[in-house]
């Protein structure tokens, strides 16, 4: 191998100059909607649904690792090469079922941050006569102003934006571990949820609202946004370690040179994807620490309230004189990080989904505006926040197939892969977590009705 591409290939010390990708679709694993739904199922089901999170955190880094390695291998988005390789009408199927993922998304995330507002400045704001309506209105628009501001770390560079990112996702890390010690949590009875999966079987109306309740987290916790957004966070390091957008010269070539820097570029992609396995091995297992995190603190602090059905105000409202006030403020504190990070990685996959499968330039404030009227409108209304939530991640479980099956046939095409094509085991499991989504959106379905 000649000198410039022993300089170009990552080499092992250089591993943590690729962490980042990751922990930003991470953001997506820890957002408002998993307090919503967390909150409601540690509540009305203490720990009973660790396990959801375990299974849902093991399929969660085959499908990033997946989406990660379509994007290095082939130098195009997930929507991109939905494009490239499915007919037109399926391709604008598939974009609606992700523009409705999108929005879906936005909500939960976008409540979220207004609400963390909310909770930390709203007794200002109603000590000068403003109603909690418009309190939150209010919250909702320093919510987007601050997304914009979180945005505009990318002038500076990727880095800049993944590392502030990263920052809050660390916030919330802290927060969540200062509450798990203030609450002590049985953890002889945590891991025990944790290894055996169990649903309420008590009555009809318990086990539809356990299946509810682990669909919600499982929507939740695997997201169909942040999928396609996995696809696209790899790219700029793929563009520096091979120079181009698209590493066409995969492919070997009769001639020796051809050959040679087919091989090169092998080994840079080879040891690429070996990094960004560990980056989504780290980054999904922290998301499930945290997550795992609010189940415990929802199953001790609320389980015995007798409000099975807890709003977010009510768990803030409850923790103040349960625990004193800092636990309180820093439950605030964590979903105003949640909201703020994940709402910006919203607007990031919105506009790769709508370029991508549509192979426009979309303006990012114009993104904003599109995914930001939901939640206007929902706020407006006076609707419950935290319902909306938890319909919301149901919604997204719903659509996750959209996202996920394509992803599984291009990354199982040799023609789209070449020697990167998916293992037999990899099919096996990939298709075992599309199964088990279907399944458990049937069984969801088949209870509606109870």
């Amino acid at each position: 191998m000649n000198e410039s591409s022993t300089a170009s290939t990552p080499r092992r010390h250089e591993m943590w100059k690729f962490f980042g990708p990751a922990f930003v679709a991470s953001v997506a694993y820890i957002d408002p909607g998993n307090f919503a739904t967390n909150i409601q199922g540690g509540t009305q089901f203490g720990y009973r649904l660790l396990w959801v999170l375990l299974w849902s955190n093991a399929m969660a880094i085959l499908v990033q690792y997946l989406s990660a390695k379509l994007g290095i291998v082939t130098g195009l988005t997930l929507p991109q090469n939905c494009r490239k390789y499915f007919s037109r009408p399926t391709t604008i199927c598939l974009w609606a079922a992700a523009e409705i993922a999108a929005i879906a998304t936005d909500l939960a995330e976008f409540l979220g941050a207004a609400i963390g507002l909310d909770l930390l400045f709203g007794p200002l704001l109603y000590a000068h006569g403003f109603s909690p309506q418009a309190t939150l209105l209010i919250a909702a628009l320093v919510t987007t102003v601050a997304v914009f501001g979180i945005l505009a770390l990318e002038l500076a560079g990727h880095l800049w934006l993944e590392r502030g990112i990263i920052g809050l996702v660390a916030v919330i890390g802290l927060c969540y571990g200062f509450e798990v010690v203030l609450v002590h949590p049985d953890w002889h009875r945590a891991f025990l949820a944790t290894i055996l999966p169990s649903l309420d079987r008590s009555s009809p109306k318990a086990l539809h609202d356990s299946i509810y309740a682990a669909v919600a987290m499982l929507g939740a916790t695997v997201m169909p946004h942040v999928v396609y957004l996995h696809s696209a966070l790899v790219q700029p390091r793929l563009k520096q370690l091979t120079g181009s957008d698209v590493p066409s010269n995969l492919r070997v070539q009769a001639q020796t040179g051809e050959a040679s820097r087919s091989r090169e570029t092998r080994e840079i992609l080879s040891r690429f994807l070996h990094f960004e396995l560990i980056d989504v091995f780290f980054a999904m297992n922290g998301a499930w620490l945290i997550n795992s995190a609010m189940i415990l603190m929802a199953a001790v602090a609320f389980a015995h309230t007798g409000n099975l059905q807890p709003t977010i105000q009510d768990a803030y409202r409850t923790l103040g004189p349960l625990f004193g006030r800092s636990a309180a403020i820093i439950f605030a504190v964590a979903l105003l990080c949640s909201g703020l990070s994940s709402s910006t990685v919203g607007v990031m996959a919105g506009q790769v989904i709508i370029e991508g499968f549509l192979d426009i330039k979309f303006p990012i404030l114009l993104r904003r505006l599109v995914t930001i009227i939901p939640a206007l409108l929902v706020i407006g209304i006076g609707l419950d926040p935290l319902k909306i939530l938890v319909l919301s991640q149901v919604v997204l479980s719903f659509a996750l197939p959209f996202a996920l099956i394509p992803l599984l046939l291009l990354t199982n095409r040799v023609s789209v892969m070449e020697t990167f094509v998916s293992s037999t085991r990899t099919r096996i499991a990939g298709w075992i977590v599309v199964v088990i989504i279907l399944a458990l959106n049937g069984l969801l379905l088949s209870q509606i009705g109870l």
